[in-house]
């Protein structure tokens, strides 16, 4: 399953410099891990067009460290082998 995400450009930017190695997300689209994400760069009321492919590779959903309902996921980038 594909998951195409609005993200703002401080996070966007964070994700793709490796600087930011997860995501917390409202769990409505029950996330699972070897799941693709679309990170899509989201600018005010439009999409900018970058855009950042990745995996899930952990998900915490643990009711001690995440609100009701959402999940902290680990995310790495997705690279494509020939």
């Amino acid at each position: 399953m594909t998951h195409a995400l609005k993200t703002v450009p401080p996070f966007f930017k964070d994700v793709v410099e490796g600087k930011k190695t997860f995501e917390v997300r409202k769990n409505d689209r029950h996330f699972q891990v070897g799941d693709k994400l679309l990170l899509q760069e989201w600018h005010t009321d439009k999409y900018t067009g970058q855009e950042w492919e990745g995996r899930i590779t952990y998900i915490l959903d643990h009711a001690d460290f995440c609100k009701k309902g959402f999940v902290i996921m680990g995310i790495q980038q997705y690279i494509q082998s020939n």
